[in-house]
């Protein structure tokens, strides 16, 4: 299965970094958090990557064209034709599509300028802010036990994002996007998506939580895989220091390659 990162919004709250550079593209420890996620899906096999790309995306085009550069030693000798040389060059195994679907453009028309890319199969799909150790492999199993046409991974994290109204089934009853209740379950991303989805996409202002989403929810073809391990998404200066604090400390369960 190919893998699509979104990675076009702007990050504005955590405008410290994002007026420099994407989100997606904000280090924790070094790292950009959007190679955390890469490093999460190639753990399990996944390393055919699709980035949607919109704000600053020369950057992370930029990234993946000097990767190699970011990550070896490298040799300068200026005093014969300006060679360069590799030294241990580390490659990871990873296939990386990256798109230019547009400034403004909303997550679900952003998903439909890349359908090129994903064929007419299922892929999977994630934001480009958030890390988990949930297993996606058991994602895509439950997935297809359930027969959904988009099943989501659902987490507790508080009373800050919207809630969703989840069956006993896991069957999604209703997709509540930024509510003000307190203690549900919520998107956390980790996707997996049918190629029905274009289907209820119709234009660059598709928002995919939206109607797609609820049209979905309606028809009772969206899951819930319910998962209450470790997720945490880096919206805010106060959780990208979280998320280094872990590291430091060898505490990050996300980081398991």
């Amino acid at each position: 299965m190919k893998v699509v990162i979104l990675a076009g919004g702007y990050g504005t709250r955590i405008s410290e970094e994002s007026h420099l550079k994407p989100k997606p593209m904000i280090e924790i420890c070094g790292s950009p958090i959007m190679w955390h996620i890469m490093k999460i899906y190639s753990y399990f096999g996944f390393n055919d990557f699709i980035i949607c790309c919109g704000y600053k995306g020369y950057v992370i085009k930029e990234y993946f064209a000097d990767y190699y550069l970011h990550r070896s030693d490298v040799t300068f000798d200026f005093s014969n034709n300006n060679e360069i040389t590799i030294h241990n060059n580390i490659a990871e195994p990873w296939k990386v599509t990256v798109v230019d679907t547009g400034l403004d453009t909303q997550t679900g028309g952003r998903l439909k300028k890349i359908q090129k890319y994903t064929g007419n199969e299922p892929f999977l799909c994630t934001y480009g802010d958030g890390v988990s150790d949930v297993n996606i492999n058991e994602v895509i199993k439950f997935h297809q036990e359930m027969g959904a046409k988009a099943t989501l991974t659902a987490v507790q994290p508080g009373n800050k994002f919207g809630v969703l109204d989840i069956e006993d089934s896991n069957r999604i009853n209703r997709f509540a996007e930024k509510s003000k209740e307190d203690g549900g379950w919520i998107n956390a991303g980790f996707m997996v998506l049918e190629p029905d989805i274009f289907d209820y996409i119709h234009g660059d202002d598709t928002i995919l939580e939206r109607y797609p989403f609820e049209k979905m929810t309606e028809e009772g073809s969206l899951y819930a895989y319910k998962y209450n391990g470790f997720w945490q998404c880096m919206d805010t200066q106060r959780d990208k220091l979280l998320l280094e604090s872990l590291i430091d400390n060898g505490q990050a369960p996300w980081i398991r390659w």
